[in-house]
């Protein structure tokens, strides 16, 4: 990799970082700052199914939700019974060993799709607490001991193609875009009481399911909230369909909106440099928009808007050095110009479709396909420079952790911690 991209990478990732992170955790989705950006240091680049795995244990069942790592906590979520138990689990991260479990009861009928089983969103932990939202099955809250402190029930959630979203911590507020479905509302709950900061309700879609002479209604949002710092203020920004939003996290007032996704959202916003990307699903359109303002900035802010039948986008990508990379559902990367929107060039990874969502560490970009194979690339904008092609065999629609030098993988069989020459 050349020494001028490492540069870049590296300033880059140091500049993304919006909020500090604690050290050696990797305490939400996408990480510390929500960005999928890492200030790691010693992150393997190779292993296989018998090169570097320090520990690897069963899982209750499948899942498309990620791990996430705090003190000596593992934290994921698995379901079992085709969804009537919703858990979560707490694994020691030394050896693997399971220290306790919790599991949510749910015997009503609840759809989803057989590619994103029960269990779709990621827990979030700040230390002293994880938060988990089973969908339907409730918003739960327990100490690091697995001891119950509250459990909220938020209402029913219920889409053709099941829920994704993950919970944030924010102040002493948890932050969480609810839906999709008929109900779609983005809410802040009292990280210690469980109550209702505030609410702010969404147009939904129906259940997306068929219906005599009736065409589903498409319509629904998997995006994890991003707190980002907007003209010295936090904003707290959520792509919806057909548009993305900020909110003030104090009180839920809409800050401002900017139009030009499609009607179904998987990806969750970027940012950098003053500059957000959103990204619509189902090949809908994708946006990029000066943050901040006030009321509807489309016609002041947005800076384009690409609506040409775009790939299928379900994991979101990462900033660097004014180039965005992303990695679509097809496998296909692409590198894009922060400011313009225009593909820079695109390329193919060779293997099963990914849903994950990239993550970024020592100048490498990491994202892991389907059948398992997590391939790490360089922040190059003039081509694809592929540096390793790690295979354990496993399926996996997960995004990596990255804590203290190690990756955590969650296939759709087990937990894996991957260690450089561990010992």
């Amino acid at each position: 990799m050349p020494t001028r991209y490492i540069v870049i990478a590296l300033l880059s990732l140091i500049s993304l970082s919006h909020r500090p992170s604690v050290a050696h955790d990797w305490p939400t989705f996408r990480g510390p700052a929500l960005t999928g950006i890492s200030d790691e240091t010693g992150v393997p680049l190779n292993w296989s199914a018998d090169k570097n795995i320090r520990w690897k244990v069963p899982l209750a069942g499948p899942g498309n939700s990620s791990p996430v790592v705090s003190r000596d906590r593992v934290f994921v979520t698995c379901a079992s019974d085709q969804g009537k138990h919703r858990g979560l689990y707490c694994f020691d991260r030394r050896d693997g060993r399971l220290l306790w479990r919790r599991v949510a009861d749910y015997d009503e009928a609840d759809p989803t799709h057989a590619t994103n089983p029960y269990c779709g969103s990621s827990p979030a932990a700040d230390g002293q607490r994880v938060v988990v939202w089973h969908g339907s099955a409730g918003l739960h809250c327990y100490d690091y001991d697995g001891q119950p402190l509250w459990s909220r029930d938020l209402g029913t959630f219920r889409h053709i193609w099941g829920y994704g979203s993950s919970p944030i911590f924010y102040g002493d507020s948890i932050l969480l875009n609810c839906g999709p479905g008929e109900r779609t509302f983005v809410t802040a709950i009292d990280r210690n009481t469980g109550k209702t900061l505030w609410q702010v309700d969404e147009p939904g879609g129906d259940e997306g399911q068929e219906k005599p002479g009736e065409k589903p209604k498409w319509i629904g949002s998997w995006s994890t909230p991003l707190v980002a710092k907007v003209g010295g203020r936090d904003e707290v920004l959520v792509s919806l369909p057909h548009h993305v939003q900020a909110y003030d996290p104090a009180d839920g007032k809409i800050l401002w909106s900017c139009d030009g996704l499609g009607d179904l959202v998987y990806t969750s916003v970027l940012a950098s440099d003053g500059i957000g990307v959103a990204m619509g699903g189902f090949h809908g359109p994708a946006i990029g928009f000066k943050l901040g303002g006030s009321g509807d900035v489309t016609e002041s802010n947005r800076l384009w808007h690409v609506t040409a039948k775009n790939p299928q986008r379900i994991g979101s990508g990462v900033i660097v050095a004014a180039h965005i990379y992303m990695v679509n559902e097809p496998g296909l990367v692409q590198c894009l110009d922060l400011k313009t929107g225009k593909e820079i060039w695109k390329d193919r990874l060779g293997g099963e479709k990914v849903w994950a969502s990239i993550v970024a560490a020592e100048g490498r970009l990491y994202v892991t396909d389907e059948g398992g194979t997590t391939y790490v690339f360089a922040p190059n904008p003039e081509r694809l420079e592929l540096l390793a092609k790690n295979v354990v065999g496993e399926g996996s629609n997960s995004t990596l952790a990255l804590s203290d030098g190690q990756v955590f993988l969650r296939t759709f069989e087990h937990l894996i911690c991957i260690e450089d020459e561990f010992k």
